[in-house]
This record gives C-alpha cells, sequence and structure tokens, in this order.
C-alpha cells in the first residue's frame, strides 16, 4: 500500500472510484472555494490506484491543531486508519472524524464511535429504475392523495438554473430555517455550492408556484448515478395547495428524464421515530414517497491527541459553545 496525494490530472480516476457527491472532486472544489483547507489522496497497490477520498482540516480555536473531517467515505477498515494517522500526523490533526458511505462494514479498533454525528446514520433512499406507476403504488396514500391536491390547485413545478430563481430559492431556505429554529448554512455556502455544482452540469432547481407565488423550492444535486436532496424551503403561505408535495413528485421524475438510479433523500431519524422529535415532520413526509429506510455504519474518530479530543468533546455539550463546533465542522 502506497499512499499519495491527488493531483488534477487524476481527477476522471479519482471520481470513478469515489461513492457520494460529497467525495466528488466538484465538491471539493467548493468546499476549496470557501477557503477550507482541503486534502485529496489515494492509495496505491502495484502503482495502480484502488482507492481515493478526500478530507478538510478545521482549525481548532487556541491550539495549533486541527480536526480531520472525511463525510462519506470509504470503509473504516485497518488500511483507512493506517493512512489517517499518517495524514493526522502530517497536519498536526487532534483527530480525525469519518461518516462512511457504507451500510456495513468492519470496522477497525483504532477508530472509536463517536458522541458527535454531523450526518444522521439514517437515510431514504428511492429506486428511480421503477415505472412511475410502481413508484406511485408503494408511496402511503396520504402523498398520493397530496400529490392529485397539488396538480387540482394547478400548482407549476419548473426546474430552472438561472439568477432569480436562485434568489427565490435563498429567501425560502432562510425563511424555513427561521421558522424551523435550526441553524443552516449561511448564504455564502450556498451560493458556492450553487455556482461550482451548477458550473458542473450537477445541480438545478425545482420551483413550485402558486397563482405566480413561489412556494416551495429544492436544490437538487446529481452525481453519478444518484440525484441528491440536500437542501431546501418553503414558504407557510397557502398550505392547502400541497406544493411540497408536488415539488417531490418532480423531483422522482426529473430523476428519472436523467436516467438516474437513485434518489438520495439526504437524511432521516431511525426505524423507531419519536413522534415529538423535532425532525419527525421532515422524516415522515420522505418516508411517504416509499424509499429504503437505509442504515450506514455511523459516525468514528480516530484520535491522536486524547487531552485535546476530549475538551473538544465537552464544548460540544455546552451551549451556546455547541453551536459554535457544529459550525466549525460544518463551515
Amino acid at each position: 500500500m502506497n499512499l499519495r496525494p491527488i493531483g488534477d490530472k487524476q481527477k476522471s480516476e479519482y471520481n470513478k472510484l469515489v461513492t457520494h457527491i460529497i467525495q466528488s472532486w466538484q465538491w471539493g472544489e467548493f468546499r476549496k472555494s470557501l477557503q477550507i483547507p482541503l486534502l485529496r489522496y489515494g492509495v496505491y497497490r502495484r502503482n495502480k490506484l484502488s482507492k481515493a477520498f478526500q478530507l478538510t482540516l478545521h482549525k481548532i480555536p487556541f491550539t495549533d491543531q486541527y480536526v480531520g473531517y472525511l463525510p462519506k467515505g470509504p470503509s473504516p477498515d485497518k488500511e483507512l486508519a493506517k493512512t489517517l494517522k499518517q495524514i493526522g500526523k502530517e497536519k498536526n490533526c487532534a483527530f480525525i472524524k469519518i461518516e462512511p458511505n457504507v451500510k456495513a462494514s468492519t470496522v477497525d479498533r483504532n477508530f472509536i464511535i463517536s458522541p458527535k454525528p454531523l450526518f444522521t446514520k439514517y437515510n431514504f433512499v428511492l429506486d428511480l429504475t421503477k415505472t412511475e406507476e410502481d413508484i406511485l403504488k408503494n408511496m402511503h396514500p396520504k402523498t398520493r392523495y397530496n400529490i392529485k391536491v397539488a396538480q387540482k390547485h394547478n400548482v407549476k413545478v419548473k426546474e430552472r438554473t438561472d439568477n432569480e430563481a436562485f434568489e427565490i430559492y435563498l429567501k425560502l431556505y432562510f425563511k424555513t430555517t427561521q421558522r424551523q429554529g435550526y441553524h443552516g448554512h449561511n448564504k455564502d455556502y450556498h451560493r458556492k455550492v450553487w455556482k461550482t455544482l451548477k458550473d458542473a452540469g450537477m445541480a438545478r432547481l425545482l420551483i413550485a408556484t402558486y397563482d405566480n407565488q413561489p412556494l416551495t423550492a429544492w436544490m437538487l444535486l446529481n452525481f453519478k448515478d444518484t440525484l441528491y436532496y440536500p437542501y431546501g424551503g418553503s414558504s407557510r403561505a397557502h398550505p392547502k395547495v400541497m406544493a411540497n408535495n408536488l415539488v417531490a413528485w418532480e423531483a422522482i421524475k426529473l430523476g428519472q428524464r436523467l436516467k438516474l438510479k437513485k434518489f438520495d433523500m439526504w437524511g432521516a431519524l431511525g426505524p423507531n421515530t419519536n413522534s415529538q422529535d423535532p425532525w419527525y415532520g421532515f422524516h415522515r413526509f420522505k418516508q411517504g414517497y416509499g424509499g429504503k429506510l437505509v442504515e450506514y455504519i455511523g459516525t468514528y474518530d480516530l484520535v491522536f491527541n486524547w487531552p485535546v479530543y476530549w475538551i473538544f468533546t465537552l464544548i460540544d455539550k455546552l451551549t451556546p459553545l455547541k453551536v459554535f463546533l457544529l459550525k466549525l465542522l460544518r463551515k
């Protein structure tokens, strides 16, 4: 095994090996546009690239050390532990957090279960290779009904990539974060992810309007055979026309037109959901479309400096410092 940095000439070869849009070359370029240190590596066997991944570095305040973050990467096996130990030592990391894009795997003993996941362990993934008729049959009856309600009210959903559409999306997104009381990414983040991936042909917007008023906007991303729904926003106006349901249905049909095989809905609660959970509404909405509830292996940390790690973990449990820590890693 030989660990080497990945260069621009290996972009195509790199993208063939990674399995999630967050590990794509284009996503890495977006992260670099935010002035976040990004590292790309390849593992070579017999001089042939066999594994590739990228991670970001985040400075820990009041120290000279960093947190490494490797989301949606390869399996946390002995080989990955060895390579990350090498990187952690070279880059002065207190620890590296990983959230592998795998459903089941042997976890090397050097990794510990992280007390702070950033991605959910569960997700709904819908099979886009089925016919529209079969997808509709698999939906919850209430979801099918709501789609028909939106169509009956003449809600219009359009695919757009123009600047005006993006500003509509931003407005609805931040209205939603304020209404729901959660901390979303800032405007600069959204502008740069949009520009980078749109220019690469990997991003588009779906906007639903009723009586010429924008009600819902989703940003959809695509990589390889998968359509992703990471971000969206909606208005509280005209809730009875069910614009959100129609946008989701049009997203499914868009994925099929793009000849994609899967619709990744970017996260969900677990199988035994609590109706009092603040994310229950999002979970139930996604569940209605009949996707498979997938369980990933979870979040792990590879620790190099235990005192700094435990202080970092303790701070995360305190408010408002908890919000600060979340922003540090998601920045």
